[in-house]
């Protein structure tokens, strides 16, 4: 194991074992395990903060800044950090001692003493490590006074919020954002009690290379990083008269915003989703899996009209607006080879201001769309100008995340667990397992295929629908897949330091597939950024994935281009699919931006 600020955690493949002793309990662990990692094998707890174990990621925060988990060893004068300290043969260790808990606990009066305390209305009240931590080791006052750092409250980004005063220092989101996506926006400038986690030459968030993926929000342990809150804007549209509110939620949202009500992970609560925003007072109630369909249907044609016509291939989807944020920064000179399609919340936001306020027979300037995602770079998205059309406006005017529902929900006093299941407004709300499926990395290329090898030989249509080749958790993989005579080679990544990977790979002619599909958050939509939050433990965000496969297996219909609906509305409104009306309304383009 390297030390600094991340580290390949490789013992499970080490042969040599040593023993220790760890509050009189003896532990046998690979040479090279830290303290805190031998303390877990015998069961015993050592407090931590800065600490981050993105074990299935091969990525360890282990910079030891915080030292709360400060534990003493015989023959050691000085207590030691049991995160970046490693065991060796025989060490005899005590964790509990009242030399090491106290240690701790001045450690966190000190972080108190240089905190704001606001925590009653914080946004991660109840949710935010310190307090849990303050809580633990009985932290009752707060001995220490003296100067508080001050700093300004970056918004600038339309999706996440900087305050660098509740900053401890941990580090943790400088690891996520340059070790494991790649991105390289965060930094720690300025020494000493000025020291803050800052981003190049203290720019504000909207000018630096900000994918605006969320993953650094979803291991800030306090309030240092947290989403843009929309919601007072969206109660206000909700209770004006003039305006006709429609919410829609994205396929990964049915399967994690009960774990915010203490519903056990994975729980599908569709019908009980729907049921609380009409009971907020929304005017309908749609479902994005419509428009994910929408987005295979054009994707697919896309595909198609480029293998038929010498296009440029790969395709990549373009799903993922932090993954395309981040090729526009990173990797310019490709930006021919992604979808054009919208991602499916934009579809729906145009047609919904379009087609659907034509069937309602409404002012599409006086229709606000509202849409309920797992992800922080949604909301960046739902500004961004070529999205925009006159005199509707943006396609999309507000973007919760599942965080922010849950808080919402709360606010109106609704019992979620208590509420009968009620179904999505008919209108555009019909959907198929395809769609659902977009919820989990693998999940949108597979939906994809299923349509393409329908398409390919319309006179005997593949009758696989389950393509578990391109199903897994593995963050780069590749797969085949035959269908009517045509071998497509395949590739799906999922994290921003894989996608480059793979794109570096495309760039430089040593890699060649025909479709990828990239994802920025790690297992797709159910780890976005904007989820309850998960500790980035793999086995949460299995049971939300084997979750979203169990709703689509469920599904009477399993191909997008099966969508009645679907077909409905090209018959009655776009025409041919990939044809000029759904380039005017369901496809973008995309723009180099500044590598800062």
């Amino acid at each position: 194991m390297t030390n600094g600020n991340t580290a390949e955690n490789d013992t499970a493949g080490a042969v040599n074992l040593i023993t220790c002793t760890i509050n009189n309990v003896e532990a046998r662990v690979p040479e090279g395990s830290t303290i805190l990692e031998a303390a877990k094998t015998v069961g015993v707890h050592i407090p931590t903060l800065c600490h981050l174990d993105l074990h299935d990621l091969k990525m360890v925060n282990q910079v030891g800044t915080c030292r709360v988990c400060m534990v003493e060893a015989e023959g050691r004068w000085n207590l030691l950090p049991s995160c970046s300290t490693a065991v060796t043969q025989n060490m005899v260790i005590h964790t509990n001692t009242p030399r090491a808990v106290r240690s701790r606990r001045i450690m966190v009066e000190l972080f108190l003493s240089n905190h704001p305390k606001e925590c009653l209305i914080c946004e991660r009240n109840q949710n935010c490590e310190l307090q849990s931590l303050a809580a633990e080791l009985g932290v009752r006052e707060i001995r220490y006074t003296g100067p508080r750092f001050k700093t300004h409250k970056d918004s600038s980004s339309y999706s996440i919020v900087r305050n660098a005063e509740k900053c401890v220092l941990c580090r943790r989101c400088e690891t996520m954002c340059n070790e494991v996506q790649t991105v390289g926006v965060y930094s720690t400038v300025h020494r000493g009690f000025d020291t803050v986690m800052g981003t190049a030459f203290d720019l504000p968030m909207l000018d630096t290379a900000c994918t605006f993926c969320g993953q650094c929000v979803s291991v800030c342990p306090t309030a240092a990083l947290t989403e843009t809150d929309d919601s007072e804007e969206v109660w206000a549209a909700v209770s004006n008269p003039d305006i006709f509110v429609i919410a829609q939620t994205a396929p990964a949202i049915r399967v994690t915003l009960g774990e915010e009500f203490g519903m056990p992970v994975g729980t599908q609560v569709t019908g009980k989703m729907v049921a609380a925003l009409k009971k907020m007072g929304f005017d309908m109630v749609l479902d994005t899996d419509f428009a994910a369909d929408l987005t295979v249907v054009e994707e697919a044609s896309e595909f198609m009209h480029r293998m038929e016509h010498g296009g440029r291939l790969p395709i990549l989807t373009s799903c993922c607006p932090a993954w395309v944020k981040f090729i526009e920064h990173q990797f310019p000179e490709l930006l021919d080879i992604p979808s054009t399609c919208k991602s499916p919340h934009e579809m729906f936001g145009a047609v919904a201001k379009s087609y659907l306020a034509r069937k309602l027979g409404k002012d599409p300037a006086k229709i606000k769309v509202v849409s309920v995602m797992p992800c922080l770079a949604k909301k960046f998205e739902a500004r961004r100008e070529e999205l925009t059309e006159e005199p509707a406006g943006a396609d999309v005017d507000y973007v919760l995340s599942t965080r922010e529902l849950a808080r919402m929900i709360r606010e109106a006093g609704i019992n979620f667990g208590a509420l009968r299941d009620e179904s999505f407004d008919d209108v555009m709300g019909e959907s198929t397992g395809a769609a659902v499926i977009f919820g989990t990395t693998g999940g949108v290329i597979e939906a994809a295929v299923r349509t393409a090898a329908a398409w390919l030989d319309p006179e005997n249509p593949s009758p696989v629908i389950d393509f578990k080749q391109l199903r897994g958790i593995d963050g780069i993989r590749e797969a085949e897949v035959a269908v009517a005579g045509k071998t497509l080679k395949i590739a799906i990544a999922h994290g921003l330091g894989n996608a480059r990977k793979l794109l570096t790979a495309i760039r430089d002619g040593e890699a060649s597939y025909d479709a990828i599909e990239i994802m920025a958050c790690p297992m797709g939509c159910v780890g976005g950024g904007g989820q309850p939050y998960h500790g980035n433990n793999m086995e949460v965000l299995k049971a939300r994935m084997e979750a979203i496969f169990k709703e689509d297996a469920e599904k009477p219909l399993r191909r997008s281009h099966e969508n009645g609906q679907i077909k409905r509305l090209y018959e009655e409104f776009l025409g041919e699919p990939y044809g000029e009306k759904a380039h005017e309304l369901l496809h973008t383009h995309y723009q180099k931006r500044e590598q800062i």
